[in-house]
């Protein structure tokens, strides 16, 4: 089950990592998705296992492919904007509930 448009009432943009090229880190094209945005700060375990204060996390589809690494711009077009680094995701699915990626940024 899907989550409902009305529970994402923010538009984000991804551009996923996708590694690194003989000038640096190479991203992909700008990908817009409905999400929830909380501005919170809390401490999240980076792929490594150290631990990373995460100061934004975001709610989106379980569609979305958001790997470590990504660049994810918030509050587009508003005083807050900002882009961010992705430090972790975290996928829930359940086929009788509301299935959805979080995604915690730098």
């Amino acid at each position: 089950m899907q989550l409902l448009a009305t529970l994402l009432p923010h538009v984000v943009t991804v551009r996923r990592h996708e590694g690194t090229g003989p000038y640096g880190e190479v991203f992909g094209d700008p990908v817009m998705h409905q999400a929830l945005v909380e501005d919170r700060r809390r401490l999240v375990l980076a792929a490594g296992g150290e631990e990373v204060t995460s100061e934004t996390t975001v709610y989106t589809g379980p569609d979305a492919a958001v790997p470590v690494g990504s660049q994810v711009t918030v509050w587009p077009d508003t005083p807050h904007e900002r882009t961010a680094r992705v430090i972790t995701t975290s996928r829930y699915e359940h086929p009788g509930s509301w299935s959805h990626l979080e995604i915690a940024l730098t």
